[in-house]
């Protein structure tokens, strides 16, 4: 359990902020994460790696000559958002192009992308590599969706020497792909991990029991299984690895042996007397491997068995110097005439002049009443929504929440007092909640309330009709955004009825706040109903039949979320003048 803390919900930032002051030779923080001390005088390739916490030495620990130039951080297991893998990659770009490089979860695509776009947008050459290394997480018939877990370390790697090496952005794409093809990964967990602030782990084993198959979010394993040996171990782990051999490997391979967060060196060489030896007796030739802490889950007991296939192209790559402040290997420096830049703009933009009726500040108001409230219930309900969330996923989901509607609260207040309408303050919401938020639920929920923003504008307090649009584009910029569908146990599930059904009683001539009432109760009792599906997207896909009797959490929030703002939002609405409703 982490037990050094002081605010529970600023552990992630205090951490990084006391990790670039200790490491202050090699990295230099930004907004956003890290990234290197020194730049280049000449143009450069800049690899950045990203996650959320919790992770340590990944992301930022791998920061340095040889590996990565820049690390964009999340909260605990928890996906940055798009504005802070920007501002890493304004800090860190030297003219040569940026590559980010991740693990294939749904937050990390969706914001790294909205990230990419903005800096293509800018004319900056800009590409994604994600890793898809866990072969727990999807059958081989299904490889694209996988997840990255330890085998991120071996493709930032090869990707990070490529770069130093004076590679061009195509040319580390493509190797580090190559990289990502031949890399599998498998996993175990001995005990869950636990939050900053948590009374209990994410998840529990029974005594005596293993988890096969873990995630490095505290996702639990895929099914659990009496506690073996070390060589029992070491054999399931090996098996499975090579049963899953890229066509055409060679008999050369890197190979990582890595520990989670709490098991100990001493255990992971004891099970290293099973597992070279095996790799050995297959024909294979160990190439500078690895065993240690390299990819963690905060203080879980676990351990994971990652083999990279190499060839002439790789190898060279795998055992090139490198520098960072948790990893070193050979003797790295930085190229000469390398420089040290004071820290870049982190993209933001001046305070706007906000221009608004009279009519729409007064909306805005309810709608800070409306997010304020949703604050509030969070609060109360981090906890619960948490728990719901462990039981297939990571669990950040009810802290998660809590971040962004905490920042949305703050910056909506900030912009009603700067004068701003109801279009704006709700962006301005959105746009906060998104940033401090990260993850899946923090893009969405950022995205939604910039688009019902939009929709009502700065001009005129909504009537029914006005609302029903603004909740439809708030769903429309959702399901175009993640993709999801009614059935994929989803918030979808809960937000698709509140929308549909809204618009109908508004249609029918009910009054906001009755028509708002009803169609509540109808995203939260199919929230309930999502108790009986199964995950379709997000994390909580690859444990799918352990979530089945818990609801959705991003669906069960969503329903109390609305419940709460439709006093708000639809008191205000019905006292609008006709003349003014749009």
């Amino acid at each position: 359990m982490t037990k050094i803390f002081n605010d529970p919900s600023e552990f992630a930032e205090e951490a990084l902020a006391g990790f670039c002051d200790l490491h202050s030779d090699l990295v230099r923080q930004v907004p956003g994460g890290a990234v290197r001390r020194h730049r280049p005088a000449q143009p450069k390739v800049v690899v950045l790696a990203g996650g959320g916490s919790g992770h340590y030495p990944a992301f930022a620990g791998l920061i340095g000559p040889g590996f990565a130039d820049g690390a964009v951080v999340g909260n605990i297991f928890t996906s940055p958002s798009a504005q802070q893998a920007y501002s890493v990659a304004k800090a860190a770009e030297s003219g040569a192009g940026v590559v980010f490089t991740y693990g294939n979860y749904a937050g990390d695509v969706m914001n790294f992308g909205m990230a990419s776009d903005r800096l293509a947008a800018e004319g900056i050459a800009v590409e994604n590599v994600l890793v898809t290394d866990d072969i727990a997480s999807a059958p081989p018939s299904d490889i694209a969706k996988r997840r990255g877990i330890a085998g991120d370390f071996t493709v930032f790697k090869v990707m990070g020497a490529a770069a130093e090496a004076g590679a061009e952005l195509s040319e580390v794409v493509r190797l580090g792909r190559k990289a990502n093809d031949r890399t599998r990964t498998i996993g175990s967990a001995f005990a869950g991990c636990t939050f900053p602030g948590a009374q209990a782990p994410l998840f529990t084993l029974p005594e005596g029991q293993m988890g096969l198959g873990l995630g490095i979010h505290g996702e639990p394993g895929l099914h659990d299984t009496g506690l073996p040996s070390a060589r029992e171990l070491g054999q399931e782990l090996v098996s499975r690895v090579l049963a899953e051999t890229p066509p055409g490997a060679g008999q050369r391979i890197a190979v990582i042996l890595n520990g989670l967060g709490s098991t100990k060196h001493e255990e992971l060489f004891v099970l290293w007397g099973t597992v070279a030896p095996l790799l050995r007796a297959a024909g294979y030739t160990l190439v500078m491997p690895e065993a240690g802490e390299l990819v963690t889950s905060l203080d879980m007991a676990g351990v994971s068995l990652t083999v990279t296939w190499l060839d002439d192209e790789l190898e060279p790559l795998w055992i090139a110097p490198a520098e960072t402040p948790a990893y070193r290997r050979g003797t790295a420096t930085e190229p000469d005439g390398a420089i040290t830049r004071e820290e870049t703009s982190d993209g933001g933009t001046s305070a706007a002049e906000f221009a608004a009726t009279d009519a729409s500040r007064d909306y805005a108001a309810a709608c800070v009443a409306a997010i304020r409230a949703a604050r509030t219930l969070l609060h109360g309900a981090e906890e619960r929504l948490g728990r719901m969330d462990a039981i297939a996923g990571d669990g950040d989901h009810g802290r998660g929440m809590v971040r962004g509607v905490d920042a949305a609260a703050d910056a909506a207040a900030a912009a009603l007092e700067a004068g701003a309408g109801a279009g704006d303050v709700l962006s301005a919401a959105g746009d906060a909640w998104a940033d401090k938020a990260g993850g899946t639920s923090g893009v969405l929920w950022g995205a939604g309330l910039r688009a019902f923003g939009e929709c009502v504008g700065n001009t005129a307090r909504p009537d029914g009709s006005g609302l029903a649009g603004a909740v439809t584009a708030f769903a429309h910029r959702i399901v175009q955004l993640g993709k999801a569908d009614i059935g994929d146990k989803t918030m979808v599930d809960a937000l698709l009825p509140f929308a549909d059904n809204f618009a109908r009683l508004i249609a029918d001539g009910q009054e906001p706040g009755e028509a708002w009432t009803g169609a509540a109760s109808a995203a939260t009792a199919a929230a309930e109903a999502t108790a009986g599906l199964l995950p379709l997207k997000g994390r909580a896909r690859p444990l799918a039949g352990k979530s089945l009797g818990t609801p959705d959490p991003g669906a069960t929030s969503l329903a109390m979320i609305f419940t709460v703002m439709g006093p708000h939002f639809t008191a205000a609405a019905t006292a609008a003048d006709p003349v003014e409703a749009k």
